[in-house]
């Protein structure tokens, strides 16, 4: 549903995804880079509470065991309930269906945040890391990964004319419905001005040629991969880029008791009912069916 103040949102509510594109698409190669480059990212003193931006089926969700607890957050309740079938139902794991461009939590709330292969469905990539932001304690740290629009084999297409796009210009470039690539400046840009020092940048999947997945064992193409990630520091040419970045300024740390608020109106707290969450202040209710807080749209 869009309506003139909310952006379209990018739905897996029914998709085989998690199956299709990594169980067999033969994306182990891309797996295995990107928990190497999340090994190097991440807090190695982990924290209380991560948030992770467009889950799915919690493929990486195994791999912040840093953090005491994990919120789930996708606007699919397929893909939620499928990564309830990997990762049970515990204390440990929060899962909430919800639009990332207004989140259902108060401000302040969590110590970390990751944001993997979710950017490029953002036909407004500034207004939900503003959001990411709101919702982010000073001081926490945020896990980025973009699509890249400057990556190597972008460039060699543009320059023997067979992409009618730019690579070096600024702005994304929409290739499928919803489908973003970005220049990396200008991820760097929104940002700086969503409220996030860039500490740490990592370029990943500088071998995603279907030749080499072929030819070369996975796990060689993994460590040379690491051997190379460190260098986005200095020059991002591969299709997937990590930034780590580091909240600033406000808002401060929410109260001890706050955790839900209201996606219609922004009150919290929210009242707990045994199906549902209620806003006793615009009447809003929002299910609670088998273990997911769904927030997409209210009773």
């Amino acid at each position: 549903m869009t309506t003139p103040d909310r952006p379209p949102v990018c739905d897996y509510e029914g998709s085989d995804y998690q199956q299709r594109f990594w169980e067999q698409g033969g994306r182990a190669y891309e797996d295995g880079a990107e928990a190497v480059a999340l090994r190097h990212l991440l807090p190695p003193q982990g924290g209380e509470l991560l948030l992770e931006i467009g889950a799915g089926a919690g493929r990486n969700t195994p791999r912040y065991h840093g953090y005491r607890r994990v919120v789930l957050l996708d606007y699919s309740r397929t893909q939620l309930r499928q990564a309830q079938q990997r990762l049970g139902r515990s204390d440990r794991y929060v899962y909430v269906a919800a639009d990332a461009y207004t989140m259902p939590f108060v401000d302040g709330l969590f110590d970390g945040a990751t944001m993997i292969r979710t950017l490029h469905h953002m036909a407004e990539p500034l207004r939900v890391l503003r959001e990411t932001r709101r919702v982010l304690q000073p001081e926490a740290v945020f896990i980025l990964e973009f699509a890249n629009k400057r990556n190597l084999k972008a460039i060699l297409r543009w320059l023997l004319g067979r992409q009618p796009w730019s690579p070096f210009t600024p702005e994304p470039v929409e290739f499928a419905p919803l489908n973003f690539d970005f220049h990396p400046r200008q991820v760097l840009a929104w940002l700086a001005e969503a409220g996030f020092t860039v500490e740490r940048i990592r370029t990943v999947s500088h071998f995603r040629v279907g030749l080499l997945k072929r030819l070369v064992p996975t796990r060689l193409l993994v460590a040379l991969d690491a051997l190379a990630q460190p260098t986005g520091q200095w020059w991002q040419l591969t299709p997937s880029v990590f930034v780590r970045a580091r909240a600033h300024g406000k808002p401060e740390a929410a109260p001890a008791d706050a955790f839900f608020r209201c996606p219609a109106c922004g009150h919290a707290p929210l009242e707990t009912h045994p199906d549902a969450l209620a806003c006793p202040h615009c009447g809003a209710r929002w299910a609670i069916r088998d273990g997911i807080y769904d927030f997409k749209t209210p009773l």
